[in-house]
């Protein structure tokens, strides 16, 4: 995973969008292997062509849902993991003006998410704001049984933030973590801003 980490903040190797969306995506499957241990098994027998056997089988009903748009090939890679699971997607961008940084949430597509694990995928975690304001928009949707956050970059301040915010369900999994954030709210070193190195830049209007 590291090795994919650094292909991702290295400015020499950015410019290959398609190598960049590929990263995202292994990454991400492996961060759903790792959160995988996390979820509830149950034994079941299977018939193979020339006995049964038993076999865990994962229990938990699971709804994977991203951010748009940086978090589309992180969504692509938890989709490979956990090829069963339900989809929802959320939008959210941020708004800056002189004072603070606001997060406006302008679309949601959710299946009922009552008694559900839930996968919510956005590659940088820089404030905690963007996931406590989808996860709040989400709720409206049912409340799911645990949460499970998963990001490629976040800062400190970031995950400190989200410990205070959120409850015992919900469990965060990243690549890799830095020490801050800069006067704009940027994650330093960081690696840019994921959504225009994966897609092209954004005109913002």
């Amino acid at each position: 995973m590291t090795n994919y980490v650094k292909e991702l903040r290295d400015i020499n190797v950015q410019n290959d969008k398609l190598r960049f969306r590929f990263n995202l995506k292994r990454i991400s499957q492996l961060l759903g292997y790792e959160l995988s241990k996390s979820l509830h098994y149950k034994p079941i027998d299977i018939q193979t062509p020339l006995a049964k056997k038993k076999i865990n089988a994962v229990q938990d009903q699971i709804v994977i849902s991203s951010i748009l748009r940086a978090g589309l090939p992180m969504h692509e890679g938890l989709l490979d993991v956990f090829d069963h699971a339900e989809n929802a997607f959320i939008s959210a961008f941020r708004i800056e003006d002189e004072n603070e940084i606001k997060i406006k949430v302008e679309y949601e597509s959710s299946p009922d998410l009552k008694d559900k694990v839930l996968l919510l995928a956005d590659p940088m975690i820089a404030t905690g704001k963007s996931i406590i304001n989808c996860l709040d928009q989400l709720k409206k949707y049912g409340q799911p049984s645990k949460v499970f956050i998963l990001g490629i970059v976040a800062s400190q301040e970031g995950i400190d933030d989200l410990n205070k915010h959120l409850n015992e369900s919900v469990d965060c999994f990243v690549a890799d973590i830095d020490p801050h954030l800069n006067d704009k709210s940027y994650i330093v070193p960081g690696l840019g801003d994921a959504g225009d190195l994966a897609y092209g830049n954004k005109l913002n209007l």
